[in-house]
Parts: C-alpha cells; structure tokens; sequence
C-alpha cells in the first residue's frame, strides 16, 4: 500500500505531486535589429537635343527669353567744385590729431612758407597761413610736387581733404 500522509482532519490524503521541469538553455533569443531601408534613387534621364517627346505628352512649355538688363552710365565721383581765385594743388593723406599735424601730399605747383592755403573736405572748411612744413623732422622754405610733407594746421583736418591755395590773400 502507498505511503499516505495525514493533515487537516476531513481532508483526504493524496500521493505528493512532482513538479514540472522548464527547459531552459541559458541563452536568450538574439533581437534582430530594425534595418531602416534607404529610399530608391531617382533615375535621372538627361535628354538629348533633337529628342521627340513619347507619344501622348505634351512638349514642355519654352521659357519666356530674359530681357537684358540695361546697364546705368557710370557715375563718376562728384569734384567739388574749385573756389574762385584758389587752385587746387594737393591733398592731406594724414592726421596727427595729438600733434595737430596734417601729412600733405603736393600735386600740382610749388607750396612755400608764407602763402596761404584753404584746406576744405566733407566736414573741413578752413583757411590758415603756411608757418612751417618740415620733411622728415627737417624744416622747408618750399615743397614741389611730389613731395609729402607735414604742416601745422589750425582746425582739424580729415584725410582726402583737398588743399588750395589762395591766389589772392
């Protein structure tokens, strides 16, 4: 006769089940990973000059020709006008404004102590008497064209400012 155990009063005694074993590998399944497909090229069909267009579609539209752009006159730069009784012989490239200094370069005729030179610009307006002009740190009677020499100026003075100098003191 088969062992049987009691318990609980009322309660019939029944054999001992056996628990039901999992196969298990150790291993879990590998995740395939999501593949993101690239969208399709699109075929790119160059066409070729003298090709009919396929039967059924309409021949593409012509563009309208592009007018040509009309080209404006140069405009030249304003000269100011010359004063009366004043020529224009030269024009300041520099400003020492600690020194009260401006670096003058002589185009046209000579310049010498003494005379009187109006020095005009877009915001300079100024009229003094040459004192004294020196060429590296040496002092000049008379300076020719070509020269760049440095002059003591009363006002202050902006480069591109053109110098004249006054026939009529």
């Amino acid at each position: 006769m088969a062992a049987r155990t009691r318990s609980r009063k009322g309660a019939k005694n029944k054999p001992a089940k056996k628990a039901a074993k999992k196969k298990t590998t150790g291993k879990k399944p590998a995740r395939k990973k999501a593949v993101r497909k690239k969208p399709a090229r699109k075929k790119i069909v160059k066409k070729r000059p003298g090709r009919r267009p396929a039967a059924g579609k309409k021949p593409a539209k012509k563009q309208p020709a592009k007018q040509a752009k009309t080209k404006r006159p140069a405009v030249k730069p304003a000269v100011p006008a010359v004063p009366p009784g004043e020529q224009p012989i030269g024009r300041v490239i520099h400003y020492y404004s600690h020194l009260t200094v401006a670096v003058i370069t002589l185009d046209k005729g000579p310049l010498q102590v003494g005379d009187t030179i109006h020095i005009k610009g877009h915001t300079t307006d100024f009229r003094q008497r040459v004192d004294s002009m020196q060429i590296e740190h040496q002092s000049i009677a008379k300076a020719v064209p070509g020269d760049d020499f440095g002059l003591k100026v009363i006002d202050h003075a902006r480069e591109h400012d053109i110098v004249y100098r006054v026939l009529h003191p």
